[in-house]
């Protein structure tokens, strides 16, 4: 069985309420070229939970925003952050934290480390820890404990696990033009 935590569950509900007045999340300037698709996170744990939606995410782990979409364009969760202030907004209100990997934490039961996603969503390992090449013929690299799969990164697809218990399943399809970007 599935189960989204409770955060997400509010924010489907008002999804489903507010789909008929849907806008596309805004985001600001000054933070370089988005990074968009879709997002899947699977957490392996009892329960299990799953969150997938649109993204589009600007900056880098010093600043930035992440915006989350509903496929009808309604905004579940807009997350920015900078030195001063890590800021959660859903429908339901805001969240403050101390971090991003905290934020991860408490949205999605589980830490993932946020500073290396802006570079593996960039089909490279994160300069901030050692990495290693994929053994065998699999392209991707190892890093943190993750095994970072760029198998189908060419074809805008990564994928990103975690064996270590609870499981953690991280899958990006990424628009044509953020896969092709450095």
């Amino acid at each position: 069985m599935i189960v989204a935590p409770p955060l997400l569950r509010a924010a489907a509900w008002v999804v489903v309420l507010l789909s008929g007045c849907a806008s596309p999340a805004v985001l600001p300037t000054g933070y370089g070229p988005p990074i968009s698709g879709r997002l899947s996170v699977r957490v392996d744990a009892e329960p299990v939970r799953v969150v997938s939606a649109a993204f589009e995410l600007s900056g880098d782990a010093h600043a930035g925003v992440l915006a989350l979409t509903s496929p009808l364009g309604s905004t579940l969760a807009r997350a920015h952050w900078s030195a001063q202030e890590v800021v959660l907004t859903t429908p339901t209100g805001q969240s403050r934290y101390s971090n991003l990997d905290e934020l991860a934490a408490q949205a999605l039961g589980e830490r993932i480390p946020m500073a290396a996603l802006f570079d593996w969503l960039r089909g490279r390992p994160w300069s901030g820890a050692a990495s290693a090449v994929l053994s065998g013929n699999e392209a991707g690299f190892e890093q943190l404990g993750w095994r970072v799969s760029l198998a189908r990164f060419g074809d805008g697809w990564l994928d990103a696990y975690r064996d270590a218990a609870p499981t953690v399943t991280v899958r990006a399809r990424l628009d044509t033009d953020a896969a092709a970007r450095p």
